[in-house]
Formats: structure tokens, sequence, C-alpha cells
């Protein structure tokens, strides 16, 4: 709500505010309350003060629970880690390499092989499409690919191509 990575309720006028928000939040019917990036006893302080569940995000292990976002545990972005955060994997150089590694060979056409598609019998496919008017008779290349110039063209034109 207040935006940015800025520890709540220092003051004792914040934290004033904080409890008296959290008493507010559960007198409106609340089921629970989402305490993020507070100072840990001024945590167990709101949690003691309330019949609600309270769920800390950075504040400590007075919460009646407590989130972590994966993307931040499993080490998925390198910017900026909050202090709270506990990094129980570096999945993110991994994801990283994977994104770059799959666009380059999508890129260069090493991505999709024959290996990752799905096959389907030259008359089916012919009939179908002869009976859509998609591909006039014959065109049917060696290869088994349609020929590249006509628009009903099956293969993925490089970008040069298009």
């Amino acid at each position: 709500m207040f935006g940015g990575f800025k520890v709540q309720g220092k003051s004792e006028e914040a934290a004033r505010a904080l409890l008296a928000d959290a008493k507010a939040v559960e007198e409106a019917g609340a089921f629970a309350v989402v305490i993020e990036a507070v100072p840990a006893a001024l945590a167990q302080m709101i949690t003691d003060s309330v019949s609600i569940p309270t769920i800390g995000i950075g504040a400590g292990a007075g919460c009646d629970g407590q989130i972590l976002v994966y993307q931040d545990m499993l080490g998925m972005f390198s910017d900026f880690t909050p202090k709270f955060v506990k990094r129980y994997a570096n999945v993110g150089e991994v994801m990283r390499e994977a994104f770059a590694n799959y666009a380059a060979e999508v890129a260069s056409g090493a991505f999709p092989t024959e290996e990752h598609t799905y096959k389907i019998k030259d008359d089916v496919l012919d009939e179908a499409l002869l009976k859509n008017g998609a591909a006039p008779e014959g065109k049917r290349a060696a290869s088994n690919r349609w020929d590249c110039k006509e628009c009903w063209c099956t293969r993925t034109l490089k970008k040069e191509e298009r």
C-alpha cells in the first residue's frame, strides 16, 4: 500500500497506526491480515491484539503464518533482494540460460526438430487441404514441405524471408 521496500511502523505514531489499522480490519470482518516489512516485535504485538490470523512477510516469526514469494526464495531475480528474503536456490541463473538457449535455437532453426513435432500421413493432409481448397493439387514438395513461395506455406520463414 505504501510502495517500495520500506520498513513500516518504526516510529511510535506509525506503530500505533498499524495496530489500530489491524484492529479496524478485524472489526470490518476480514478473515486475516497481512503484515509486511514490519519490525518483529510490533508484528508480535499486532498478532497478540487481534483474533484473526496474521500472515507475515518480513515481519518475524510471531505471526500466525508466513509468506515468502517463490521468485525471491528461488533466486529468480537478482536486481534487489529484500532483507527478509532467504534464498533456498538460485534458479534465476539457470532460467536465464535456458531462455537464452531456447531463443537462440528458435532463431537458428535448431528447434523444433522432427523429434518435437507430431506426424500426419501425407494422404490425410493432402486430402484435407484439397477438400478445403487450401492448396492446388500437385504442389507438394519432395521434402514433405510445401513450396514456401505460396501463401499456405508451413515452413517457418527466417526474418529476411518475410
